[in-house]
């Protein structure tokens, strides 16, 4: 657990070690713990003690990921993260809070977080965790096996993790691409709730995740969310991506 002893193993990925991440906490010591540990695994970290010293943060650098604290004085981690979206900020952001019960976590997901960590929580879980967010933002070595899946007038590259249109890229949450990818590798069949949430890492929420994850992507992909087209519900088995014009 986050205490001033704990013992910080150098946890390095010289692909992604140098991501900035912003981290929003108002408990000094635990933002400083934080800032502290990320460094010494190698990132680049800026510390905000308020949603309104991250707005201003945010005003002049873009960071790769956000470690967000709920329970904050003012304006709270869940309305900050639900603002960030709504401006369209696409990087992962990971939620910390004292609330740990899985309808807390699935309020976060709904509020456009990728993630979610209750306290107290091991620092190189919450590393592990950002690693992983921040890999699926990384380019991958294109795959013969990977084809580009069209839906519609989008189409969806799974090697790069993008989703692009007529009008340019379509931004996708960590969360929302890595899905999108499950879906995409394996096109008209049925994957179960159980098998998605293995693939997100969300077992330990449980399928109502998966299914606020559906409900976000349906809103990048589909015409009329309300009557998806491409992303199909099959009642007491599971979800199934039928690609199409």
């Amino acid at each position: 657990m986050v205490s001033g002893r704990d013992v910080m193993p150098d946890m390095r990925d010289d692909g992604i070690s140098d991501a900035h991440i912003l981290v929003v906490d108002d408990d000094v010591r635990l933002r400083r713990l934080l800032r502290r540990y990320l460094v010494e695994n190698g990132f680049r970290v800026t510390a905000a003690a308020s949603a309104a010293e991250a707005r201003q943060a945010l005003g002049f650098m873009l960071p790769d990921a956000v470690v967000l604290d709920v329970t904050m004085p003012g304006e709270d981690g869940l309305q900050l993260t639900r603002a960030l979206r709504g401006q369209g900020l696409d990087i992962p952001i990971l939620l910390l809070t004292a609330r740990g019960e899985a309808e807390d976590r699935i309020t976060g997901l709904e509020a456009g977080a990728d993630d979610y960590l209750g306290k107290p929580f091991e620092p190189r879980e919450l590393l592990l965790r950002l690693k992983a967010h921040l890999r699926r933002l990384t380019p991958a070595v294109p795959s013969e096996n990977l084809r580009v899946v069209r839906l519609g007038l989008l189409e969806f590259d799974p090697a790069r993790g993008l989703l692009a249109g007529e009008n340019g890229t379509v931004h996708l949450t960590g969360g929302e691409s890595a899905l999108l990818a499950a879906l995409s590798r394996r096109p008209n069949e049925v994957l179960s709730r159980e098998e998605i949430a293995e693939e997100l890492d969300m077992t330990e929420i449980g399928e109502r995740a998966v299914d606020v994850q559906v409900t976000r992507l349906r809103r990048r992909i589909e015409p009329d969310p309300r009557e998806p087209r491409y992303l199909h519900t099959i009642r007491g088995k599971g979800y199934v991506l039928k690609p199409g014009v």
